[in-house]
């Protein structure tokens, strides 16, 4: 039997609330999976100016509180794989890169950096600043992948959905989860 992989989602207030509902969507149609979700205040907000729609209704997932540090994954001995924040606001990367734990969403990336676990950053931000580029320096380092939603064009995407899945794939394949989304470089 094989063991169902243990992955975080984030999702913050930034713009890009699409590329989070695709992971959830995809993420619900795999059975290889536990997925465990934490948000910060306003990716409600975001979320339904941009998905239309109630984040907390729109889940697949349960998703825990804020200040709920009785999460699994809010521990390092519970054995969770990674964590993907998408999107990442450029005050979460600011508040993980210099380890400040002050929510839910924040300690569970800080677990997965203690633990040389995989941490996917994706930042929804433009442009950037130098601090931001700091902040994003100091995630890389410490060994957080820093992947900013940029979609590529080379598999000619003829839909959002599409467009969005060669950022998704590519998160995806950071955590080690097979898929079919991308257009993969060399194939006809």
């Amino acid at each position: 039997m094989t063991r169902k992989r243990k992955i975080v989602v984030g999702i913050t207030g930034a713009s890009g609330a699409p590329y989070a509902k695709r992971v959830l969507d995809v993420l619900a149609t795999r059975d290889d999976v536990e997925v465990g979700v934490c948000i910060s205040s306003t990716a409600p907000e975001v979320w339904q100016l941009e998905c239309g729609g109630d984040l907390r209704e729109s889940c697949p997932f349960p998703i825990w509180g804020m200040r709920d540090y009785k999460a699994p994954f809010a521990s390092g001995s519970a054995g969770w794989h990674g964590m993907i924040i998408v999107p990442c606001s450029m005050g979460t990367a600011a508040r993980i890169a210099h380890g400040i734990s002050d929510t839910l969403l924040t300690r569970a990336a800080d677990v997965m950096l203690k633990e040389r676990r995989t941490l996917v950053v994706v930042p929804r931000e433009t442009p950037l600043s130098v601090i931001h580029l700091e902040n994003l320096t100091t995630l890389a380092r410490a060994g957080a992948v820093v992947m900013p939603a940029m979609p590529s064009f080379y598999g000619q995407p003829q839909s959002i959905e599409a467009l969005l899945d060669t950022v998704v794939g590519r998160a995806l394949d950071q955590l080690g989860l097979d898929h079919s989304l991308l257009h993969r470089w060399g194939d006809q």
